[in-house]
Formats: C-alpha cells, sequence, structure tokens
C-alpha cells in the first residue's frame, strides 16, 4: 500500500518513503482495529482485552482455503451461540470463543507451534478464562478435549469450514460432485439436458420426447438413482427428477 501511494505520487526519497510508510501504518491499525471491534460488535461480545481485539482485526487479512479468517470467526461465533442456545449452554461464552477460536493465525508466523495453541496462550495472556483458553487450545485436538465447550467449538469449526463454497478446496469437490451427477444422466440414451440443483440434493433431467416415452421416463428415473447409488457417495438422498415435455402446434389460417 505505501508502495502504490509513492508511485502514484511521484515523489519518492527517503523522507517521502518514511513519511508515507508512517502514515499507512496507522491507517492500517486503525483499520485493524475497527474490524475486531466490529466482529466483537456484531456477536455481541464485550470487554475484550484491546490486544485481543487487534489480533481479532489482524484476520481480516488472512485466509484459509480462499476463506477469510475473520468472517469465518464471526460466522463460528454465532453457530456456536446458536448450539449453545439449544443445548441449554451460556451463549455468551460460546460466542466469545467462537470469535476468538482462531487468534492464534493472526500471529502463526512469527511463533512456532500450532495456531490452536498459540490462540490458548494468547487468550490465556490477556485474561481470558481458562474454559475459553482450553476450548481454544483443544479446538484441534492438540490437546484433550476436557468440556463440552471445547467440543461445540469444534463442531461449529468443521461446519464454518465444510459448508460448501466455504473453501477453494471445498468448492472443487463440491463443483466436481454437480458434474458427476448430471454427466450420469448425460450417459443415458434420450436425455436432452440435466441439471444438478439444491446444492447436489436434485437433479432434474430434461428427456427427448420423440425419443423416451411416457412409460420409459418412470423405468428411466429408477435406473439413474440406481446408478447415483453405485456410482457417488454423498450424505441424505438426493431426488431424481425426470421431465418429458410434450408441445402439440398447430395454426389457425
Amino acid at each position: 500500500l505505501s508502495l502504490e501511494r509513492l508511485i502514484n505520487d511521484g515523489r519518492i526519497h527517503p523522507a517521502r518513503i518514511e513519511d508515507t510508510v508512517k502514515k499507512v501504518t496507522r491507517e492500517m491499525d486503525s483499520c485493524i482495529r475497527e474490524a475486531g471491534e466490529e466482529a466483537a460488535f456484531d456477536l455481541g461480545v464485550h470487554e475484550i482485552h484491546p490486544e485481543l481485539i487487534k489480533l481479532i482485526g489482524k484476520l481480516k487479512f488472512r485466509t484459509s482455503y480462499a476463506q477469510n479468517v475473520l468472517q469465518h470467526s464471526v460466522e463460528v461465533g454465532f453457530l456456536c451461540g446458536i448450539m449453545a442456545a439449544e443445548l441449554g449452554l451460556n451463549v455468551k461464552q460460546a460466542k466469545r470463543v467462537g470469535l476468538l477460536h482462531d487468534i492464534g493465525k493472526a500471529v502463526d508466523h512469527e511463533v512456532e507451534g500450532p495456531h490452536a495453541l498459540i490462540g490458548g496462550r494468547m487468550a490465556k495472556k490477556f485474561g481470558e478464562p481458562p474454559n475459553i483458553v482450553h476450548a481454544i487450545s483443544a479446538h484441534h485436538e492438540d490437546v484433550p478435549t476436557k468440556s463440552v465447550l471445547a467440543v461445540l467449538l469444534q463442531a461449529a469449526d468443521a461446519l464454518s469450514g465444510a459448508r460448501p463454497g466455504a473453501r477453494r478446496e471445498m468448492l472443487e469437490t463440491y463443483v466436481k460432485r454437480l458434474e458427476d451427477l448430471e454427466k450420469i444422466a448425460q450417459s443415458f440414451k434420450g436425455i436432452s439436458k440435466s441439471y444438478a440443483i439444491q446444492a447436489g440434493r436434485e437433479l432434474r433431467i430434461i428427456v427427448e420426447s420423440e425419443e423416451v416415452s411416457d412409460e420409459e421416463v418412470v423405468l428411466l428415473s429408477r435406473d439413474i438413482a440406481k446408478k447415483i447409488e453405485e456410482s457417488i457417495t454423498y450424505p441424505g438422498q438426493i431426488k431424481v427428477t425426470v421431465i418429458r415435455e410434450t408441445r402439440a402446434v398447430e395454426y389457425a389460417k
């Protein structure tokens, strides 16, 4: 950012470089603090040490498999809160641990060790209670899991990272699954078009009405469903819908 401003300004000399770097550093510090405060405000999490707010804000500029880590942390906070409410647990603590769980990623390029353990140490250093510290440290099982809060965090973290489209690696797998479904449909005779919809939970197939009869449509849907069962591993079930359209056109003269 400093380099861009210097190039755009055109005045590049030692004094100008120093002034620009200082100004950009102040602006970045302010941006980081505001990002951390906004994330905490959105979750309703209060009384967080300013240094932890800064670490949360830094996550805005970190990604994991193309997923923004700050957005992921806020999402995990909301998921933890929802699940805690369902289980009758402390919702505020659940949201807090969700927001803080990845703070180790803000400094893992400076400090050696797994980010979960780094995060636990940072949380302890800046006054977080033992149950929060333990949950952060245990969310990747770097230490034994000893609390419901830690298990809750592990579940929320997995949900946020594994949802379709969240991370590049998962997106590629998700897209391939949709393509595989459509290829299975296209391998049958008389198929005009096929569409995998509803995140791959439904496969809609349009057949050529000249090649497939109404009676054959029922058999075709069964055959495609059977081939999907044999070829693809998937959670839940996949609805196979085969559509045959018949049009009659006449002109009045």
